[in-house]
C-alpha cells in the first residue's frame, strides 16, 4: 500500500537509518525499503543521498538556528555581563531541547544523527554541517567574546566545542545520568538538563585563560633584546 506522503516517509526513514547506522552504511535501496517506496521515488524527490541528508539537516536546523538567533539578539541586550553570558549560553542550549515532534531541533533522534555524522568523518556530511551551523556558531562565539574580552577567542572556540559535545551526549544518553545518580536524578528531565548545561558552561567560559609560555623573542621586547641575546640574570 502506497503511503499518502511518500516524501515525508522517505525523510523519516532516512533520518532513522542515518541516526543508527551512519551515512556511509545506508544505501538508497535501504531507505526506500524502510519507507515502503521504490528507489526511484528517493531519487525523484531528493536526486541523491547527499540531497536527502541536506534536506534532513535543513528541515531541523533552519528553524532551530532562527530560534537561536532570536534568543541571541535578546541576550545581547542584557546589560549586566554575567547575566548576559548566561542568557547567551541559554539561547544556544534551549532550542536543541525541542521535542522530537517539533522540527526545530528535532529531539534525540536528530541529535544522535548529528553526533554520528560528526564522528563518521564523511566529507559530504562535513560540508553540510559547516554550511548549516558555521554562521550561527560564529555569532555565538563572537557574542561570548564580546562579553568576556579577557578570554582569547580561540579558547572560547574550544569551550564552545566542549558545550556541543556535552549537548550531544546529554540528549542521546540521558539514561546514563539516571543510572550513575542511582535514581536521584532524571537524565531525561529537559529542564534540569538545560540548567545543568547552562551553569557548567558559564563556569567553564569564565575560567582563566591557559597560561602559555611567551615566545623567546618576545620576552625581552621592552628592552629591545631577545632572550637569546640577553646575558645571564
Amino acid at each position: 500500500m502506497r503511503k499518502p506522503n511518500m516524501r515525508e516517509a522517505i525523510l523519516a526513514a532516512a533520518e532513522e537509518l542515518f541516526s543508527v547506522n551512519g551515512f556511509n552504511a545506508v544505501s538508497v535501496r535501504d531507505i526506500a525499503q524502510a519507507a515502503g517506496a521504490n528507489p526511484g521515488s528517493v531519487t525523484y524527490h531528493f536526486k541523491t543521498k547527499d540531497g536527502l541528508l541536506l534536506e534532513i539537516y535543513q528541515r531541523h536546523c533552519v528553524p532551530m538556528n532562527l530560534r537561536r538567533s532570536e534568543l541571541l539578539e535578546a541576550a545581547r541586550r542584557v546589560r549586566d555581563p554575567k547575566d548576559r553570558l548566561e542568557a547567551i549560553v541559554r539561547a544556544y542550549v534551549v532550542p536543541a531541547f525541542s521535542s522530537g515532534s517539533d522540527l526545530a531541533g528535532g529531539g534525540a533522534r536528530f541529535t544522535r544523527l548529528r553526533a554520528i555524522m560528526s564522528a563518521e568523518g564523511n566529507e559530504v556530511a562535513r560540508k553540510i554541517i559547516a554550511q548549516t551551523f558555521d554562521d550561527t556558531s560564529h555569532a555565538f562565539i563572537d557574542a561570548i567574546h564580546e562579553t568576556l574580552p579577557q578570554i582569547p577567542r580561540t579558547e572560547i572556540v574550544w569551550r564552545s566545542h566542549f558545550l556541543l559535545g556535552a549537548l550531544y551526549y546529554t540528549l542521546v544518553t540521558p539514561e546514563r545520568v539516571s543510572r550513575l545518580a542511582c535514581g536521584e536524578a532524571d537524565g531525561a528531565d529537559p529542564g534540569e538538563a538545560i540548567e545543568q548545561l547552562v551553569r557548567s558552561t558559564v563556569a567553564s567560559l569564565q575560567a582563566p585563560p591557559l597560561d602559555r609560555p611567551v615566545p623567546a623573542g618576545r620576552r625581552t621586547a621592552a628592552t629591545g633584546r631577545s632572550s637569546a641575546s640577553a646575558g645571564p640574570a
